[in-house]
């Protein structure tokens, strides 16, 4: 149904102003995002730990974790986590159970021998900066949650946008660059084209993006929800005394869920588990699936299993985002043509830009109105 001229003004000026706000902050993030589509390939080129030709052997967890934790007295063990593609171990401590990246220190064992990796940390070098900046511009958790709020802006601009740009250019074929018109007119037809052309890749990393800076939020329902039903039992239990074997926590779990593969394991007390538990998170076997855990809850104390549940539906998408927004999943090829649709998303961030800076003084009624009679009037601005 098409639109009035009413209807089709509110949408061109909802279009404008959503893509004035935060156009600034989409070229951040294509900019920085591009170098970390590829982080993993440059850690490995410039930050890579060196690891032995050893090819057999598992290291034990107990050692790793008192190895991680002695080398800062009085400070807690937060988890143990397993690289996804090379034999590493990654193990956190901090001052506090809670403790998060500005506090806590993380090191790396090898995953067959224990030994310790001597490696650059990770909240230092460039990838860690643009990391920073695109998450969180430099500013934690309130940066976070402001960039949520520009990725629903920027949502809202790309809805608006197709909205505009249907009844402009329904008269011509789909993609078409008119350059026989002039300068102003090709680099409009191409901001439209190229826009249309991204239009499901922009969609897909926007929404994801929005997600992850919603991160805090879904993880503190999730404590509330699942956590505090699962740590119920325990409300009036005291907190154990001393803590059961991490390796023989996970053999627990190994022994009740065969096929299973250990992701990581939180300690008791800390954000992934209760006061009683380790918990041990369960991922899938494929690219994908292996960022989804279900939680597999080990008493402390007893070293007995009690629980085992798949993450509620929140949390899966939330874990499923990450590598959607990055495109790391499907190996190199995918990641080359994330980065060719990102710059794509660049182009059309430029060009609107240089639209908007030269833009014509015609009122919008005019052009729809020369739209409305027959005309192929220039698209919207």
């Amino acid at each position: 149904m098409a639109l009035s001229q009413t209807g089709i003004r509110r949408w061109y000026l909802v279009h404008k102003w959503t893509s004035i706000v935060c156009t600034a902050f989409l070229l951040m993030f294509c900019i920085t995002g591009l170098p970390l589509i590829f982080h993993h390939e440059i850690d490995e080129l410039t930050r890579a730990p060196v690891l032995s030709e050893q090819t057999e052997g598992t290291a034990s967890l107990d050692a790793v974790a008192a190895d991680a934790v002695g080398k800062h007295p009085g400070w807690h063990n937060i988890f143990i986590s397993y690289d996804e593609e090379e034999p590493i171990i990654y193990a956190a401590v901090g001052p506090t159970l809670t403790a998060g990246d500005d506090t806590g220190k993380l090191y790396l064992y090898d995953a067959r021998s224990g030994e310790h990796l001597n490696a650059p940390p990770f909240d230092e070098g460039v990838m860690a900066f643009l990391l920073d900046l695109h998450a969180h511009l430099l500013m934690g958790i309130p940066g976070q949650l402001f960039l949520g709020v520009v990725g629903l802006v920027f949502l809202v601009a790309v809805i608006s946008g197709v909205v505009v740009y249907a009844p402009f250019m329904r008269r011509l074929s789909f993609g078409t660059v008119r350059k026989d018109r002039s300068k102003r007119v090709k680099w409009l037809d191409t901001h439209n084209m190229v826009g249309i052309v991204t239009l499901g890749w922009v969609t897909v990393v926007g929404l994801t993006g929005f997600i992850i800076t919603m991160t805090v939020p879904i993880q503190a329902i999730w404590q509330m929800d699942q956590l505090a039903e699962m740590a119920a039992p325990y409300k009036d239990a005291q907190p154990p005394e001393k803590l059961a074997s991490v390796d023989a926590a996970v053999a627990t779990v190994r022994n009740a869920v065969p096929d299973a593969k250990v992701s990581f394991v939180s300690w008791p007390g800390t954000q992934f588990s209760t006061t009683h538990h380790y918990m041990v998170a369960l991922a899938g076997d494929t690219p994908l699936t292996e960022r989804l855990i279900n939680p597999a809850m080990v008493d402390a104390e007893t070293g007995e299993l009690t629980d085992v549940r798949d993450m509620p539906w929140y949390v899966q998408t939330l874990f499923l985002s990450v590598p959607l927004h990055f495109g790391d999943y499907g190996g190199l090829p995918l990641k080359i043509i994330w980065a060719l649709l990102d710059i794509a998303a660049i182009v059309v961030l430029v060009t609107g830009l240089y639209l908007w800076l030269g833009r014509r003084r015609v009122p919008i009624e005019k052009r729809i109105a020369e739209l409305n009679s027959g005309g192929l009037a220039e698209p919207a601005e």
